[in-house]
């Protein structure tokens, strides 16, 4: 069983503090009311990472939204995606004419998102907008770029604030890089 302590232990150094992230995030979610300032848009969060980002931000948001969630993933533990992409959860609201920011925790090869906004402009919203967390554009397989980003990262395994490693580290409040002792030889 993995405790907070062994965590932190292996965090190799932390990427993106608490303070900077809520601060960032703030600021985010100022421009997105400001953008979308007589509109109601509809926040699409993609499961599970973004949890702690998505809340954060639609109370940043300071205009009347509505709130829904997805899953497809392409990680089946690892740290590397694996390519094959799985449909687990729909949204629940019809997008049809409606304004979709979709948020995501982190946006590394972008094969999943680029399959999200496919899928979605066949729903034909009004607009489609992407906000990430985080951005690690060495690792982009498709052209793909967000519209919102709090944060560019350079190449290397991060956790913590809903970024995972095997189910484990979410928890961490800020964005550290993982040891490659954690998950090397795995």
């Amino acid at each position: 069983m993995i405790n907070k302590q062994d965590m932190m232990q292996d965090i190799e150094r932390i990427l993106v503090s608490e303070d900077q992230i809520h601060r960032r995030i703030r600021e985010v979610g100022a421009q997105i009311a400001a953008d979308y300032r007589g509109r109601t848009p509809i926040l699409v969060g993609v499961l599970k990472g973004v949890v702690p980002f998505f809340a954060e931000m639609a109370a940043a948001i300071d205009i009347p939204l509505q709130e829904d969630f997805m899953c497809i993933t392409s990680f089946e533990g690892g740290t590397a995606s694996t390519g094959k992409l799985t449909f687990r959860k729909d949204i629940d609201h019809d997008i049809e004419g409606r304004d979709v920011i979709i948020l995501e925790d982190i946006i590394d090869s972008g094969s999943t998102l680029k399959m999200i906004v496919e899928l979605f402009r066949a729903r034909r919203p009004a607009s489609i907008r992407i906000c990430t967390l985080l951005d690690k554009p060495s690792g982009r397989k498709v052209e793909l770029t967000p519209d919102y980003t709090c944060f560019t990262i350079p190449d290397a395994f991060v956790v913590g604030c809903g970024l995972d490693y095997d189910d484990y580290y979410r928890n961490l409040p800020f964005v550290g890089v993982l040891k490659p002792s954690v998950y090397q030889d795995r």
